[in-house]
């Protein structure tokens, strides 16, 4: 791995699929539903402008996951 791919990582996800493509970010999460067996609900969510929107949710709580985890996992911690 590169520096500059390790770096991008620590930012987004990132999907490398079998036709060698990579994916990040908004859309590689619903490559990763889809193939959880969510098709249709990322096919949808795939399109215009739909995407726009889960690309800026995505990067809304990734931008924040520190933040939000503290929320989100803070029972498990007490």
């Amino acid at each position: 791995m590169t520096d500059a791919l390790r770096l991008a990582c620590a930012d987004a996800l990132h999907v490398l699929c079998t036709d060698g493509r990579v994916v990040r970010g908004g859309r590689a999460l619903l490559f990763v539903i889809g193939e959880l067996g969510y098709r249709r609900s990322a096919r949808l969510l795939g399109r215009r402008p739909l995407v726009w929107g889960v690309e800026i949710f995505y990067r809304a709580v990734a931008k924040n996951r520190r933040l939000l985890g503290r929320f989100i996992f803070r029972a498990e911690a007490e």
